[in-house]
């Protein structure tokens, strides 16, 4: 089976002007070819097969929307080789986005004073989609979701949940190979967030659509990644599913105790060091604990541990 992303030894640089203070500085600036080269992405190989949802991780500043913008053909890696659906997507630019979805930020593809509906009819024959197929992908849409009260609503009026579940709906609607997902649930609250995530997950199970999600929110990792990628100052530090990655830190416990007039303490214990009676005791020398849970180590933590690991590294 090919893949549907495919990357080797891909890295790319820029060029950036070492900028000068005051307006002096600024003049001299106007003229200078003072230049640093920036890596943003450095030796990364990947691939990811048909029908994935992948978690592309990372701190801000990591790699990850340079990354995003090359599989995209937006950006053109500076050295290493990249293909999309088989295609190298910086020199076929028009084919690889007939491939592909994309959901970026706030950046949404809608006609904001238009009702949904028409969005999706303008974007039906963008991507020319037989009538068929468009009928196919609106009853699918409303098998998974209630769309009907937002067809006929303009863009405008809508609140932001219900603006991500429709630019999702939008990526998806000529039924592409890809899709990729720039925190997709971000300023959501919890039952919204809940109901986009089953939205993904329906649409990926239905189409098997390969789904590249890129999010700080540890809850759509649990909810819809079986494999994630961690990224950190350019370079890939982790590629696995989370069960490996649960399992390599199993010795960690996450302690919360109810000190009383304190409130609750949260103190993340490494078993392999200390033992979660030992750290419970000393609390309880110095006052009263009045309740007590332990739980295993959330995916949040897991990757805290990691970003933790790779800065004392690179230090």
């Amino acid at each position: 089976m090919e893949d549907a992303i495919s990357m080797k030894c891909v890295t790319k640089e820029f060029k950036v002007l070492n900028r000068h203070e005051g307006l002096k500085g600024s003049l001299k600036d106007l003229f200078s070819r003072d230049y640093k080269t920036v890596t943003a992405v450095d030796n990364i190989s990947i691939n990811i097969k048909p029908g994935e949802i992948v978690g592309y991780l990372g701190p801000n500043g990591a790699g990850k929307s340079t990354t995003i913008k090359m599989m995209t053909g937006v950006l053109e890696p500076t050295r290493g080789e990249i293909l999309v659906n088989g295609t190298v997507p910086y020199k076929n630019r028009i084919r690889n986005a007939e491939n592909i979805g994309v959901v970026f930020g706030q950046r949404s593809q809608l006609w904001w004073s238009l009702p949904l509906i028409e969005s999706f009819k303008l974007l039906k024959d963008i991507y020319m989609i037989p009538d068929a197929d468009y009928k196919q992908m609106l009853d699918l849409y409303s098998s998974l979701a209630d769309i009907e009260t937002l067809l006929h609503k303009p863009v405008r009026q809508m609140s932001l949940g219900q603006r991500t579940l429709s630019d999702i709906l939008a990526a998806f609607l000529h039924n592409p190979k890809i899709v990729f997902l720039d925190e997709p649930t971000i300023g959501l609250d919890v039952a919204m967030k809940a109901k986009i995530r089953e939205l993904i997950k329906g649409l990926n199970q239905e189409k098997n659509t390969t789904v590249i999600l890129t999010t700080h929110d540890m809850g759509d990792v649990d909810a819809l990644c079986k494999r994630i990628v961690i990224i950190d100052h350019g370079s890939m530090i982790y590629d696995n599913d989370i069960e490996h990655l649960k399992h390599y830190f199993g010795s960690y416990r996450t302690l919360r105790l109810n000190l009383g007039e304190s409130g609750w303490k949260e103190i993340l214990v490494d078993e392999s060091k200390t033992d979660v009676m030992t750290v419970i005791s000393e609390y309880q020398k110095n006052g009263g604990i009045k309740d007590i849970s332990v739980e295993d180590i959330s995916t949040e933590e897991v990757i805290k541990k990691i970003y933790e690991q790779a800065a004392s590294r690179s230090a």
